[in-house]
């Protein structure tokens, strides 16, 4: 059997050889790191291993979820398991869906410098900078639309010149968009009732006696809304 090919990394400045394969999680745990925090889901979908790199000889500092980036030779990752974006305190209930809202409570948004730096950041692909303009337009829908993606890591705000904390101006623009904006719909309200009764428990048991592979295409073939 041939020997793995392996990759030269610094976790944390400490220098360590892992097999080229990993992801920066596994080879976090390949080094001996015991991951209690900062690891979530394992599949890109909690943005709970935020991480930056940089590539020994190139000054780009890149950003990405431990999770799901590959190492690569003279990597130096630092992991960011948390991110302290600004979180305002608001009654969505209060709230109205008007530009000021905005204003009132993410105010940092109007000093975008238009950089870009948190679209490159994000590990999702999104386009930041153009929900964020959304935002500043008051248009909650299109801003909605455009971060439905945001796994909330942070990687775009710890780029930011503007100190934006743009998955907490996304959600907020989410929960406008989903009270004030789309409309009702009544079938799903019905079977929310129905669940909150007790009349969904035979159904949800013998969903769960399935293999996961049988729900998983029953997922994936379900009848989908128009």
């Amino acid at each position: 059997m041939s020997e793995k090919e392996m990759a030269t990394i610094f976790l944390f400045g400490k220098k360590y050889d892992v097999p080229a394969e990993l992801t920066i999680m596994n080879a976090m745990e390949y080094a001996g790191y015991q991951l209690k925090r900062g690891c979530g889901c394992r599949n890109g979908f909690c943005g709970a291993c935020a991480t930056i790199y940089r590539i020994e000889g190139k000054n780009q500092l890149m950003t990405g979820l431990a999770c799901s980036t590959k190492v690569e030779n003279g990597m130096y990752i630092a992991t960011l398991p948390f991110f302290p974006l600004v979180k305002q305190i608001y009654d969505i209930n209060k709230v109205k869906p008007e530009q000021s809202i905005m204003m009132q409570l993410y105010p940092e948004i109007y000093s975008c410098v238009g950089c870009n730096a948190c679209t490159r950041a994000c590990p999702q692909g999104l386009s930041v900078m153009q929900y964020i303009a959304y935002a500043q337009r008051g248009d909650f829908a299109s801003c909605a639309d455009e971060s439905f993606d945001c796994v909330m890591c942070g990687c775009c705000s710890s780029r930011c010149p503007a100190e934006i904390s743009h998955p907490q101006v996304a959600e907020l623009a989410r929960r406008i968009n989903g009270k004030y904006l789309q409309p009702e719909t009544k079938h799903l309200i019905d079977r929310v009732a129905e669940i909150d009764a007790g009349k969904c428990e035979d159904a949800i048991q013998k969903m769960m006696n399935h293999p996961l592979n049988t729900i998983k295409e029953l997922y994936n073939t379900r009848d989908i809304e128009a």
